[in-house]
């Protein structure tokens, strides 16, 4: 989301001072949920809640459900939420009757309009209806402070940022996965900050034996340590052989493409820069929070020629058609010989 409608929101939440109507659209379903939750506990106070709060689904809701959901004044409280999702799957009489509520709605009712989980703009008519929120998935650049304000608002915990990370490269972008582990490590924290040795602990992941280590050993053509490392790699949760071949796949075509602005004269500090503006754009599965992939990538850029990159990435690609049709191979042994390949191609 902006991070003006972010703030806004936020805000909000807070203080208990709600716009009349939000519209939260994006694709990022979690997120969106957890919002309209939020909403609910700050708006509605849990004794009255079960008069003052409507969640429905836009399929299930008809022209007369609409009015009345949307007429119906609150009971025992000052106001009452409707939450409606799916927005995007009302039938015609249902949105015109939810259209003409939204040129004009109730000082006493906070209405949250949840639209279906695609990318690009909202409804239009919507958005100019209300205060639209978007909610993007997350880059792994942004997870950890993700992670660092979960544990801090809604957890009231604190967590290192090398915990955060470190949590990010056992998991993944899976946040409601990371929300459950967060959950187990604040009952182990006990009330303590969240260090590096409770993740090890609980997820059973250790820093130094990450993907992200892997990946260092290898922009460093190092295949000795990137393989050693795989065993206990493979047995962390939400990383498979093909996962490794997605993150080292990005890697592999980022160095080829600063190779490419090296050779036309950019500096180091200009291929940083463009880095950042090409994972901006593409969204690229990095491995870990995006400041760690570029600082890799820059330092290594100098040990490749655009000859072993092509062998790298031509490696990568068999190796991932091993991973989805034979079987002759294990998946360990599939990623040995892709190390061993990119990393010495002679």
């Amino acid at each position: 989301m902006s991070a003006a409608a972010q703030r806004a929101l936020h805000k909000a939440i807070t203080s208990g001072s709600f716009d009349r109507a939000y519209l939260f659209y994006g694709e990022n379903d979690f997120l969106k949920d957890a919002a309209a939750r939020q909403i609910v506990d700050r708006a509605v106070d849990p004794g009255v809640r079960d008069f003052n709060v409507e969640i429905r689904r836009g399929a299930d809701v008809d022209a007369e459900a609409m009015e009345s959901l949307l007429g119906t004044p609150p009971m025992m409280a000052d106001r009452r939420v409707v939450v409606l999702r799916d927005v995007g799957a009302l039938k015609k009489p249902a949105r015109a009757a939810l259209d003409r509520y939204l040129d004009n709605p109730a000082p006493d009712a906070i209405i949250v309009l949840v639209s279906a989980a695609t990318p690009g703009a909202p409804d239009k008519g919507l958005e100019a209806r209300t205060t639209a929120v978007e909610f993007p998935i997350l880059t792994e650049d942004r997870i950890p402070k993700w992670i660092a304000h979960h544990v801090n608002s809604e957890l009231g915990g604190r967590i290192t940022a090398g915990a955060a990370t470190l949590l990010l490269e056992a998991i993944g972008t899976d946040l409601p996965q990371i929300v459950s582990e967060l959950e187990k490590l604040m009952s182990y924290a006990d009330g303590a900050e969240i260090d590096e040795a409770a993740v090890t602990a609980i997820v059973g992941i250790r820093h130094g034996e990450t993907v992200a280590d892997v990946l260092d050993a290898v922009a460093a053509r190092d295949p000795v340590r990137a393989i050693n490392l795989l065993p206990h790699v493979l047995t962390t949760a939400k990383t498979s052989a093909v996962s490794v071949v997605m993150a080292l796949t990005t890697q592999m075509l980022a160095l080829a493409w600063g190779r490419v602005l090296r050779d036309k004269g950019r500096s180091s500090s200009e291929v940083e820069r463009a880095y950042f503006g090409l994972l901006k754009e593409s969204n690229a599965m990095t491995g870990r929070p995006w400041g760690d992939a570029v600082r890799c990538w820059a330092q290594a850029l100098d040990s490749w020629t655009s000859a072993d990159l092509d062998h790298a990435i031509d490696a990568l690609l068999m190796a991932d058609v091993a991973l989805k049709e034979s079987r002759v191979s294990s998946d360990e042994q599939t990623l040995v010989t892709l190390i061993l390949s990119i990393c010495n191609p002679r």
